[in-house]
């Protein structure tokens, strides 16, 4: 889809774009400009050759950032965290929850949780949900340094979609199921968290670490439908689609013992 962006060519808007699109004009290659914007075009050529997804990131609006999804899919972290309060000052973050299409990689305060800076520096793309409000303010002031990565909130994207509210919410008007963690939320998170440090009971952490991996394997579900619809509004959508993705296991068993001590089933 970058390669069929005109809108981040300066003096290019998303209007002017569709009409492009509309006279059959689909690509980089398809277009013809003057020697300026020939040579700015060679420069995002080169830029995406060398795979750098914040060049473009930088150059084209927020809303538009779901472009940078499928040339970048092999280099993207979903991300989501768990913590004990709302404040980025004021609370902890207790497990980082990191899948990157096939690998789930978790952190929790007091054994790994350092080793999430070094692991999230290898991603060219982030993909969360709200965590431009909450996440990523979070993680940056806990670890004391900025993620590189561009970045994909799909609260937003959703929401231009049609559907609002928090993830829980989206996934059920879509009609995806989370099954034992149909009634965890956030709060009964920071429960877990609480029995966990205050018992030692391994239960209740690999409770809470199935429903942190639990939203970042939502999350590739979420962004690949955001990408087909966004898509449909473009005159190769369907040629370009992307499959679903496939259902992959959470590696941490939900102990139903501990949801029913806390009063979450």
């Amino acid at each position: 889809m970058i390669s069929s962006s005109f809108c981040l060519i300066p003096r290019i808007s998303p209007i002017k774009e569709k009409a492009l699109w509309g006279d059959g004009i689909h690509d980089w290659a398809s277009l013809s400009l003057d020697s300026k914007h020939g040579v700015f075009l060679e420069q995002c050529q080169q830029q995406l050759q060398a795979r750098n997804c914040g060049f473009f990131a930088s150059r084209l609006k927020s809303e538009h950032h779901w472009r940078l999804f499928s040339e970048f899919r092999d280099s993207v972290a979903y991300i989501d965290i768990e913590t004990t309060g709302l404040s980025k000052y004021e609370s902890q973050i207790t497990t980082i929850a990191l899948f990157n299409g096939s690998d789930i990689k978790t952190y929790v305060q007091g054994q790994n949780l350092a080793e999430f800076e070094t692991e999230i520096q290898k991603y060219e793309l982030i993909v969360t949900f709200n965590g431009k409000t909450f996440d990523v303010p979070f993680i940056e002031h806990h670890f004391n340094f900025k993620i590189p990565a561009a970045h994909i909130d799909l609260r937003y994207v959703m929401k231009r979609l049609g559907y609002s509210g928090g993830l829980k919410s989206v996934e059920r008007q879509l009609g995806m199921e989370r099954g034992e963690l149909k009634s965890v939320d956030g709060l009964f998170a920071v429960y877990l968290w609480h029995e966990y440090r205050r018992t030692k009971n391994q239960a209740a952490l690999d409770t809470l670490l199935a429903y942190n991996c639990a939203d970042v394997l939502n999350l590739e579900h979420l962004m690949i439908y955001a990408y087909n619809q966004n898509l449909k509004e473009t005159p190769f959508g369907a040629a370009r689609s992307l499959p679903s993705a496939k259902v992959k296991d959470i590696p941490f068993k939900v102990d139903q013992g501990i949801l029913r001590k806390l009063g979450c089933c």
